[in-house]
């Protein structure tokens, strides 16, 4: 099973500012008679849950479960938000009403695809004490029912430093991981958070280090660490990609992949909503960065305030890990190389398959062991014995056809994704080089038989046996061809 796949299993709690974000769209072909400004003729208008009550959509949407804290004012545009959050599958709203301020309004204006003026309606200071307490008081009894804690923070006053603080608090109690998107040049605010995901500019006024190189990167990054309690710094670059910091590992970078961008609204809601899941589901943070990486690609992709599904993330993931590898000649791959390649497959959420054999003249009993698995794995590995580990297993007249033949034979097939060469006997050192999620085998052998069974078990993976096809076997081929030649 695929991180991906575990998102359903997956329970989020989100804090933060939630907002109604209108959309009001038409086309600006004159200017107004009674002023210099463009007159916009409205065609349509749309209202959507927006900012930290986005992160709670693109969890929904992803395939999760969000629980999402928030306040509202006691106004109509409160009423609506309220409704339609209750209305979206996979999100329940704990609201507090606050009769002191308005629900945050955002009402963008769009001609031609393009954003003409934006107005807010809103109130920026703290919370007043008792929406404090109430908010409080909902996450502390959400929280034992939930993963993970996200903060989403738009400086619209609902994550004061006495809430951060204390949430921060009852979260560490519990073990739950907290990941912040933070609006505050002052990042020790979220002293104890597992992950901050600041942008340049958020990490260019926390730390006074400017530029859009790696290297400024990383430098913020660690800079950060240093002054804080912070457990993990993600860079989120734009154009440039992301830059992950982390106290323990080398710094990791993540170049965006070449899309055509048509809005940024939202885009870092859906980033925050797919690294949670990841951390939710047991990911390591590189892994949920490239994975988020790959959603923000999807979201930037479309107009207004998205959401991304889980089977566009998982189809824009599939994208970027076949770039690379596109003829069969490619897909046959050295050991090392092909360790490479199933760790990023599976740093992009992806689960490996394997199988193996002598693959000497190509049947349909192969075909099927091979059809079989990549039927039950996201990307297929097919080992190949070498030269000489055939002559070992089947004699000196073995093999009929050379190893890198039957490598790259194989890995014409549309079912394979790499093929592997190996010397040993077994591909019992291969498995444990590249750590498969799925090792499948033919039927003729017991699962405690199975080379390699014993280690994938041990890691959470599982073990197939596939039913042979009855009478088709490379050696009874060769009797046959044999047996006609001679008569």
């Amino acid at each position: 099973m695929s991180i991906i796949d575990q998102f359903s299993q997956v329970r989020v709690l989100c804090l933060g500012d939630v907002m109604l974000d209108r959309f009001i769209t038409g086309a600006a072909r004159r200017i107004s008679p009674e002023s210099p400004v463009p007159v916009l003729s409205v065609s349509s208008s749309a209202t959507i849950a927006g900012g930290s009550a986005n992160v709670a959509r693109n969890i929904a949407s992803l395939g999760g479960q969000c629980t999402l804290v928030g306040v509202i004012g006691s106004d109509g545009c409160g009423h609506e938000l309220r409704h339609i959050l209750e209305e979206t599958p996979g999100v329940s709203p704990l609201l507090v009403a606050s009769g002191d301020r308005p629900t945050t309004e955002k009402i963008r204006f769009v001609a031609q695809g393009q954003h003409m003026l934006r107005s807010d309606r809103e109130e920026t200071g703290p919370v007043p004490a008792e929406v404090e307490a109430a908010i409080l008081a909902h996450v502390a009894a959400a929280l034992p029912d939930h993963d993970l804690v996200v903060l989403s923070d738009y400086a619209k006053g609902v994550l004061t430093p006495t809430l951060i603080r204390e949430v921060l608090a009852l979260a560490a109690g519990r073990g739950a991981p907290v990941i912040v998107d933070p609006k505050s040049s002052d990042l020790a605010r979220y002293d104890g958070a597992t992950l901050v995901t600041p942008n340049l500019q958020e990490i260019w006024l926390a730390t006074g280090i400017s530029g859009e190189s790696d290297e400024s990167a990383v430098a913020a990054g660690r800079k950060v660490l240093e002054r804080t309690g912070i457990g993990a710094v993600l860079v989120t670059r734009s154009e440039k990609g992301m830059t992950l910091v982390q106290r323990t590992a080398e710094p990791v970078h993540i170049p965006t992949v070449a899309r055509e961008v048509a809005d940024v609204v939202g885009a870092g809601d859906t980033v925050i909503a797919a690294l949670a899941l990841v951390v939710g589901a047991g990911g390591a943070l590189d892994e949920a960065a490239y994975i988020a990486n790959a959603a923000a690609g999807v979201a930037v992709g479309k107009r207004g305030t998205a959401t991304v599904s889980r089977a566009e993330l998982v189809s824009e993931l599939d994208r970027q890990s076949r770039t690379a590898v596109t003829s069969s000649a490619m897909k046959v791959a050295s050991r090392a190389a092909a360790a490479a390649q199933v760790e990023t497959w599976k740093r992009h959420g992806l689960s490996v398959g394997f199988t193996n054999g002598c693959f000497d003249i190509l049947h349909v009993g192969h075909i099927g062991i091979i059809e079989f698995a990549r039927a039950h794995c996201d990307r297929l590995v097919v080992a190949v014995n070498s030269d000489a580990s055939v002559s070992r297993l089947k004699g000196p007249s073995r093999p009929v056809n050379g190893e890198m033949d039957r490598a790259q034979v194989i890995s014409a097939i549309g079912a394979v994704d790499l093929a592997v060469i190996f010397d040993e006997d077994t591909p019992e050192q291969l498995i444990e080089e590249l750590q498969p999620d799925v090792l499948v085998k033919g039927a003729d052998y017991e699962v405690s038989e199975i080379v390699g069974a014993a280690s994938v078990m041990a890691r959470g993976g599982r073990v197939l046996r596939f039913e042979l096809v009855p009478g088709r076997s490379t050696t009874q081929v060769i009797s046959r061809m044999t047996a006609g030649a001679r008569s």
